[in-house]
């Protein structure tokens, strides 16, 4: 029997990032894949007439009448995927994350029978390796992973324990088995999508990839990740001694509230022990935020409060009034 090319649909979410997003399409649509699905956040930015002037028959934009973030451009565009386009494999990204040149012929060449999804290598156009996209072992699931992370963790160095090393992103290195990927050139099977579902758009931003591969992996789900498969992010988020700084402030509403979520279903019966070790080092992140110290601590509880319930329903207007916000 002949064997059958697979269909790959590409989506891209994207909000006011005109001069990211004419980048990603474009190296998309230089690239062998067999359709582009757009969902635009309600862009004010002159977004919608670029991509209305595009003519490339793979190009499918949905336009959504209000900004559904992250996590409701995904669940949105990868339905489009799945059930329209009936692509055998979706590919999703940022905005501003884009695949390599020779990226998808990578995954094309690959033997994915072993696989349900395929996480790309993502890395800063300077060829630095992305620390926001470093795929991981559940450190609550693999003892060696665990008994790493706890040596590191006297030396702050925790987060090495579970996340791949740079020895796994040579370009020779074998493909190996990860239970979080991120949604930057994460490459997801029709069979995939269709058993796992689509991400929960109440989430809107931070924490989404994480929750939906952790989920996949707890429904037996294989995760792969693939060295030879590259993706660029073009991101400048800023570190600091406590990790990323958030701007503007509404964003760490959802950055830990998400977090939360995430813990309960990666920790299971470890969540609500691991919980106090998490506050305090959460709380302590207050001094990366100078003047605004006060105001991340308000946020953060509120945050907090609402992981812990589990309370979803808070919308976003709120969220910017807490934040003393008034434009996300």
């Amino acid at each position: 029997m002949a064997h059958t090319r697979p269909s790959i649909a590409a989506v891209v979410v994207t909000h006011n990032r005109l001069d990211k997003l004419t980048v990603t399409v474009a190296r998309l649509l230089d690239q062998p894949v067999d359709h582009v699905i757009v969902v635009d956040n309600a862009s004010t930015d002159g977004t919608e007439d670029w991509l209305s002037a595009l003519d490339d028959p793979r190009l499918r934009v949905h336009r959504s009448a209000t900004n559904q973030g992250g996590a409701g451009g995904f669940s949105v565009g990868m339905q489009l995927a799945r059930d329209e386009a009936q692509a055998d494999w979706t590919v999703v990204m940022d905005d501003d994350g884009r695949p390599a040149p020779g990226a998808i012929d990578a995954f094309r060449a690959m033997d994915l029978s072993e696989w349900d999804a395929i996480g790309a290598a993502v890395h800063h156009p300077d060829g630095r390796i992305c620390e926001m996209n470093r795929p991981y072992r559940n450190p609550f699931w693999n003892p060696g992973a665990f008994l790493r992370t706890l040596a590191r963790m006297p030396l702050g160095r925790g987060r090495a324990g579970f996340h791949l090393g740079d020895g796994d992103y040579g370009t020779g290195s074998p493909v190996v088995p990860v239970d979080m990927s991120s949604f930057v050139g994460l490459f997801l099977s029709r069979a995939a999508l269709q058993r796992a579902g689509l991400p929960d758009p109440r989430l809107f931003i931070y924490g989404d990839d994480q929750l939906y591969t952790l989920q996949m992996r707890r429904a037996g789900l294989r995760i792969g990740f693939a060295p030879q498969v590259r993706f660029d992010h073009d991101t400048t988020a800023l570190q600091a001694q406590g990790g990323v700084v958030l701007r503007p402030m509404w964003k760490v509403f959802y950055m830990y509230r998400n977090a939360l979520m995430a813990y309960r279903v990666a920790a299971g019966p470890w969540f609500w022990p691991l919980v106090p070790v998490l506050l305090r080092k959460w709380r302590r992140k207050a001094a990366d935020y100078g003047p605004d110290a006060a105001l991340f601590r308000t946020i953060l509880d509120q945050a907090v409060r609402d992981g812990l319930a589990g309370r979803m329903d808070r919308s976003h207007d709120d969220i910017l009034r807490l934040s003393r916000s008034d434009a996300p």
